[in-house]
């Protein structure tokens, strides 16, 4: 398989397709989400998973990210004929905040959701520096993102109608907030909200290997970097693993 470029979005398309994955990257990391997260993206491929992979930047307006990003998935969806296919979003960090308000915002056509490391913070936790330079820019301290977390919150709550979600958080991550999510979605699912704590940190779905060669006389250091790639590659194939199976139970539920 090979990754091709379809209207904005970036596409994998295994031989026998038996469902879509639409996927939303974190803030950074979501301008080129083939590159960053391919590991990730196509191991699910591999399962017999269609990846659509949008790109976007991040912005001020969260709501117009949402609607640019629905948009063009509809677009790939339809030329690429997957209306008859279960559709699952995935989404990593903003990207599960950009699933939220597009499932939000637009009818429900999601056979389940997966959020990983959720993160919604507001703009002066959310972006660096934000508070020094506020000092400096007077008109930076009343911005804040469109909607705002609070909002967002409340849109999910009273629009949000995605049943099946499996929410991911990792032990080594201080910055995540699939607590408060699952708190909100249970509320609304009790029966078919999973939450499920994995090890790794908040980076373990972009899956980069830690690049260290070895001396010519191997040292603790070199021991370290080498117990520190082992753990990163297990952690992402238990990630790995954790979502697939999801994926098939939710999509045997699904015909049910």
């Amino acid at each position: 398989m090979e990754w091709k470029q379809i209207e904005q979005s970036w596409v994998l398309t295994p031989p026998q397709p038996h469902g879509v994955i639409h996927f939303l990257g974190g803030a950074f990391l979501a301008t080129a989400p083939h590159i960053s997260y391919s590991r990730l993206l196509e191991k699910l491929a591999a399962g017999g998973y269609v990846v659509v992979a949008t790109p976007f930047t991040n912005t001020f307006d969260h709501r117009q990210i949402a609607i640019d990003v629905h948009k063009s998935f509809q677009r790939v969806r339809s030329k690429l004929f997957l209306d008859y296919f279960p559709v699952f979003g995935v989404g990593h960090s903003m990207g599960c905040e950009v699933h939220l308000l597009t499932n939000s915002l637009f009818p429900n056509e999601r056979a389940g959701n997966i959020f990983i490391a959720h993160n919604n913070y507001a703009a002066n936790r959310s972006i660096p520096f934000f508070k020094e330079l506020s000092g400096t820019i007077p008109e930076m301290s009343s911005m804040e993102f469109e909607p705002s977390p609070e909002a967002t919150k409340l849109l999910v709550t009273e629009n949000y109608k995605v049943q099946r979600n499996l929410l991911i958080r990792f032990f080594d991550d201080n910055i995540d907030e699939i607590p408060e999510l699952a708190e909100l979605l249970q509320r609304k699912f009790p029966n078919t909200v999973k939450v499920q704590a994995l090890s790794g940190n908040h980076l373990t779905a972009v899956g980069a290997d830690v690049n260290w060669q070895a001396g010519s006389n191997f040292t603790p250091i070199d021991a370290l970097a080498q117990w520190l790639k082992q753990n990163a590659t297990k952690d992402i194939q238990t990630l790995e693993l954790v979502l697939l199976r999801w994926l098939t139970a939710c999509r045997e539920s699904v015909k049910l």
